[in-house]
C-alpha cells in the first residue's frame, strides 16, 4: 500500500484536511461529505459533548441551550488563548476548546486513513504584526494543541506557500507566481518560482523569494460591515445626555468581532445596557441592542452581516434582515459604502504586496501570474486592488476553501516521504 501523508488547515473560518500519496493530493471529507468544516465549536449547556462545523452552527440557530464559539484561531498569539470562557457551569480555558476542536480533525483523519502520526499544519505568515515572540508563541500552542491531538511529528507551512504548491500541480512551465492568501484571520503573501521540474525537487527553499503578511483578514471586513451598516441601529456612536456623549463603543466592537461575542453574554453587560437606555437619546437604539444581548443573537448577526458581505462580491446591495434579531429595520448595505468602510485595511494590504515585492527584490511587471485563494479572494474591492498594484499579471483562481490544505498535504509527502 502506497504511504499516505496528511496535511491540516486549520483556519479562522473554515478548516480542511488533506491526505496526499504518490498520485497526488485530495481533501478528505469532515462534515455530510463535504471537505470544509465551519470552525465553529457548539457546547451544549447540559455539558453533552460538543458539535462541530455545521452542526454547531444549526444548533445555535435552532435554539438550542448552550455556547456558539468561532473564530477559535484568532486567539492564537493572543492573551486571550489562557483566559478562560464559561461554558455551562464550567470555565474553559480557550486552549482547550482549540485543542477540542483540533481533536475532531483528527478523528476525521482517523475514519479516512488510520494511524497517521505525522503532518504538516498550515500557518499565517505572521500570526501576530510585528511581534517575533507572540508569533512564535502562537506556534509553539497550536504545535503543543496538535501533540496533545496524538500527533507525534508536527511540521508548519506558510499557507500562501502551500497554496502554491497546489497551483503548480498545473502548471506547464516555469513562472513567477504571487501568491495571495486572504483568508479569515490574515492576508499572507508568498512570491515564488513555480514549474513542473521545480515541482520534483525535494528542498523548495531556494524557490521562495518573500513571504508577507498582516492580521487582517475575513473576519475584519465583517467586522467594519457590520460597524457601518448593522450596529448604528442598535445605538452605537448614538449620542446620549442630550448630545454631550456618546454609547460606549465597546460593546458594539464585542459585538462585531466573532472571537468576541460571548464576551457580552454576562450580568454585568445586561445590567450596563440597561442604565445606558436611560442615558441615550434614543433609547429604542439601545433597546434593540439589549434585545440581541438578552435573547444571545449576536452570532446569527454575524453570520447575517458575513451573507451580506459575500452577497456584495457580485451585488451593488445587499438587504440585512437583521428584524428577527433586532426587532428594528431590515438595512440595505452597498457595496459603496462597504468598501468606504474598509479603505483603512485595504490600504494595508495594498502597501503588504509592495513590501513582498520589495523583500522579492522583484518590479511588479516580474509577477507572470497573481494565484487568489482564501475565502474574500472574490471581493472585487481585494480583486482590483491586486491588478492595480500588478497590472500585467495574469489574476487566477483556484478551490478558495481547500488550495491550503491539498498543498499541505504536498508538502507533508515532500518532508515525510
Amino acid at each position: 500500500m502506497d504511504r499516505v501523508f496528511a496535511g491540516i488547515d486549520f483556519g479562522t473560518s473554515n478548516s480542511t484536511v488533506g491526505l496526499a500519496d504518490a498520485a497526488g493530493a485530495a481533501l478528505i471529507a469532515l462534515e455530510d461529505g463535504l471537505p470544509t468544516l465551519p470552525s465553529a465549536v457548539f457546547f451544549e449547556a447540559d455539558g453533552a459533548p460538543p458539535r462541530f462545523g455545521r452542526a454547531a452552527i444549526a444548533a445555535y440557530l435552532e435554539g438550542d441551550e448552550g455556547r456558539l464559539m468561532r473564530g477559535l484561531k484568532s486567539t492564537l498569539g493572543s492573551a486571550l488563548l489562557d483566559e478562560r470562557t464559561a461554558v455551562g457551569r464550567r470555565a474553559v480555558p480557550f486552549r482547550e476548546v482549540l485543542q477540542r476542536f483540533v481533536a475532531h480533525l483528527r478523528q476525521r483523519l482517523d475514519l479516512a486513513r488510520p494511524g497517521l502520526r505525522q503532518a504538516v499544519f498550515g500557518r499565517p505568515v505572521h500570526f501576530v504584526d510585528d511581534d517575533p515572540a507572540g508569533d512564535l508563541a502562537a506556534q509553539t500552542a497550536l504545535c503543543e494543541i496538535a501533540t496533545a491531538c496524538g500527533f507525534t511529528q508536527v511540521e508548519f507551512q506558510y499557507e500562501p506557500v502551500a497554496a502554491a504548491l497546489h497551483y503548480e500541480q498545473d502548471l506547464q512551465a516555469e513562472e513567477i507566481v504571487l501568491v495571495f492568501d486572504i483568508g479569515g484571520g490574515t492576508s499572507d503573501i508568498s512570491i515564488l518560482r513555480l514549474s513542473p521540474e521545480r515541482a520534483r525537487r525535494p528542498d523548495r527553499a531556494g524557490d521562495i523569494l518573500a513571504n508577507g503578511g498582516i492580521r487582517v483578514g475575513g473576519t475584519d471586513f465583517d467586522r467594519l460591515l457590520s460597524l457601518a451598516e448593522a450596529l448604528p441601529h442598535l445605538g452605537y456612536l448614538s449620542p446620549t445626555k442630550g448630545g454631550a456623549g456618546l454609547m460606549p463603543r465597546h460593546y458594539y466592537l464585542d459585538l462585531a468581532t466573532w472571537h468576541r461575542i460571548n464576551a457580552l453574554y454576562s450580568a454585568r453587560t445586561a445590567a450596563d445596557l440597561k442604565a445606558l437606555r436611560h442615558e441615550a437619546d434614543r433609547p429604542e437604539l439601545v433597546e434593540r441592542m439589549i434585545h440581541v444581548v438578552a435573547g444571545r443573537h449576536g452570532h446569527a448577526l454575524a453570520m447575517e452581516v458575513e451573507r451580506a458581505k459575500i452577497e456584495l462580491s457580485g451585488a451593488e446591495a445587499s438587504r440585512l434582515m437583521l428584524a428577527p434579531l433586532t426587532g428594528g429595520p431590515n438595512p440595505v448595505a452597498r457595496r459603496d459604502r462597504f468598501e468606504a468602510a474598509v479603505e483603512a485595511p485595504v490600504a494595508r494590504i495594498a502597501a503588504l504586496i509592495g513590501a513582498t515585492l520589495a523583500e522579492a527584490g522583484l518590479g511588479a511587471d516580474r509577477i507572470g501570474t497573481v494565484f487568489l485563494t482564501g475565502g474574500s479572494s472574490q471581493l472585487p474591492i481585494l480583486r482590483a486592488t491586486v491588478q492595480a498594484a500588478l497590472p500585467g499579471a495574469r489574476l487566477a483562481s483556484g478551490d478558495m476553501l481547500g488550495s491550503v490544505g491539498t498543498g499541505l498535504a504536498l508538502d507533508a509527502r515532500r518532508r515525510f516521504g
